[in-house]
Formats: structure tokens, C-alpha cells, sequence
């Protein structure tokens, strides 16, 4: 997959058969459309270009995205397009002024003039430009006039529930991980470098990969104790994990700390990457030590028998 970070590096195609959006979590109802993109490039010879923006819109022209929190960083995007086969990545800083560009001006300057867009695949009620002014109706109306085609992609259900970024995010800070993992296709994961904690874990029989999330936006899901699965280098680990501020002792600041099973590693400074299975319980705080450890080995028992 050819990435681009500024549309100056991107070389005009002849057939480019395009999808636009910020896709965060590029999850089932994401992928339906991408599916779609790389159907009709095959048919035509064409090739398919997924445009995005980054940083994400909302952290430029909203007021209140400081409490902004996203399913996927940039990076786990890009890793997540290149899986899916796409052949150009086109991500466009996104600016104040960028933000200001009418739905017309998006479309020749961005669409025809840089990528040279001859299909655009867009998904239901997708909208773009200045107020998000630009409609299906009005590419429909218009697009004789621009040169391309344009296709919207219905409404994409599981189980009559449709799929959205947010209904993802509310089901992973109300503890509803499965229902998150269903609509995403795959298993939430966050990733991170391993640094040192306070090594009570060690202590108390269960050491812990204690991970730092470095993107303040990436979502960390409900505090509690999960199933997991940790990959390190090329070896995929079970385990589980707590989220959360370590009441028992008194702790204060949230933290991720993963215990993984069969593993004697020292990986303080190395990138660790966690996919959350299942939700086993809510974080709490227990009378001692004594009672905290009693229900963490309870929690491995669950644990091996989710892994079957």
C-alpha cells in the first residue's frame, strides 16, 4: 500500500476509485464499504484510494475535544487499510482551513484535480466539505459535471443494530467488550510500550506488564479485569488484565497492567500490543492482600476456561 501524508506526494491517477471518511476503528460497516471499493477497482482496472484525515476533524473545529477518545491511532489505521489491501492512503492534514473548503471546492481540488476520482464509494448519510454541506444528492446531481461516478453504501445492520464509531465506543466504557468485538470484526486491542509499575505483582505472585498507552486520545475501555490475548514480537501470549486504579492499595492513578501466562520475560522498553476478549469482572477493592490474591487466581481459573 502507497501512503501519503500530504496530497503534494500524490501523482494522479487515471481510474482512481475513491472512499473518504475519518474511520475510526475501521470496523464491519467500514469495511463493507472498503469491500465494495476494491470490487469495483477490480472490475474497472482501476486502482482504490482511501482518503483521511489526520488529526481527527473534531480536535481542530470542536470546542470540547479535549475529552475527545478514538478506537484507533493513526498508525493502527494505516496497519488496518494496508491489511484490507488497499492500494493508495491518502491522509490530509487537517487544518482550520482545510475545514473552511466548500463541498464543491473538496470535490475539484481534492477529488478530481489531485486523485483524479473516477468511482467515489461513500457510505450512508457520509457527508463532507465546509458544514458538511456535501450530500449524496447532491454528488448525484453534480457529478456528471466533476467527471465520476458516485455509489452510496446502504445502512450496514448486524442483527438489526446498526454499526457506528460510537455505539463501539459506548459499548466498550459500559464493559460490553464482545458486543465492541462483534462490531468491529475483530478484538479491541491497545498498544503501548511496558514500563515499571510498582512490581507489587511480583510480590504477590502475578507479575505484570504494566503498559503506557502514549496517544491520550486512544480509548481505554471500562476499568475492570479482562481476558486478553498479548502479542510481543512475533509470539502471541494468553492472560488477562486489569484496568484500572488499584484500589486495595490504595492507588489513585488508573493504570493497564497485563499478567500473561507462561511468561518470564524483563520487556521494560519494548512495545507490547493487547487484544481484549472478554469482560470477567469489576474492578473493587477487597478487605487485604490475601483476599485480592484469592480472587486473581479465581480470575486465571476463568480465564484458562475462556480459552477452553
Amino acid at each position: 500500500m502507497n501512503i501519503y501524508h500530504s496530497l503534494d506526494s500524490f501523482h494522479k491517477l487515471e481510474y482512481g476509485v475513491v472512499t473518504s471518511g475519518t474511520f475510526d476503528g475501521v470496523h464491519l460497516g467500514h469495511k463493507k464499504i472498503l469491500s465494495r471499493l476494491k470490487e469495483i477497482s477490480a472490475q474497472s482496472g482501476g486502482e482504490s484510494v482511501v482518503i483521511t484525515f489526520w488529526p481527527h476533524p473534531r480536535m481542530v473545529v470542536s470546542e470540547d475535544s479535549q475529552g475527545l477518545q478514538l478506537l484507533s491511532t493513526i498508525d493502527e489505521k494505516i496497519e488496518l487499510f494496508a491489511q484490507l489491501g488497499i492500494h493508495h492512503l491518502a491522509i490530509i492534514p487537517f487544518t482550520r482551513s482545510f475545514s473552511e473548503l466548500s463541498s464543491d471546492e473538496f470535490i475539484k481540488q481534492v477529488l478530481v484535480d489531485k486523485i483524479g476520482t473516477k468511482k467515489l464509494v461513500i457510505g450512508y448519510d457520509h457527508r463532507f466539505g465546509r458544514n458538511r454541506e456535501g450530500s449524496f444528492e447532491f454528488l448525484q446531481k453534480n457529478c456528471a459535471t466533476y467527471g465520476f461516478e458516485v455509489e452510496e453504501i446502504p445502512r450496514e445492520d448486524i442483527e438489526h443494530t446498526a454499526i457506528s464509531s460510537s455505539r463501539i465506543r459506548k459499548a466498550l466504557v459500559t464493559g460490553h467488550v464482545h458486543e465492541a468485538n462483534e462490531l468491529l470484526g475483530r478484538p479491541y486491542s491497545l498498544s503501548g510500550t511496558v514500563v515499571k509499575g510498582k512490581q507489587l505483582g511480583r510480590t504477590i505472585g502475578f507479575p505484570t506488564a504494566n503498559l503506557h498507552v502514549h496517544e491520550s486520545y486512544k480509548l481505554i475501555p471500562m476499568n475492570g479485569v479482562y481476558v486478553i490475548n498479548a502479542i510481543y514480537g512475533e509470539q502471541r501470549y494468553q492472560g488477562m488484565l486489569n484496568i484500572g486504579v488499584r484500589p486495595t492499595v490504595d492507588g489513585t492513578i488508573r493504570t493497564i497492567e497485563a499478567h500473561l501466562f507462561d511468561f518470564d520475560k524483563e520487556i521494560y522498553g519494548e512495545d507490547l500490543n493487547l487484544e481484549l476478549l472478554h469482560y470477567l469482572r469489576p474492578e473493587r477493592k477487597f478487605e487485604g492482600l490475601d483476599m485480592l490474591v484469592k480472587q486473581i487466581n479465581i480470575d486465571k481459573e476463568n480465564s484458562l476456561v475462556y480459552f477452553g
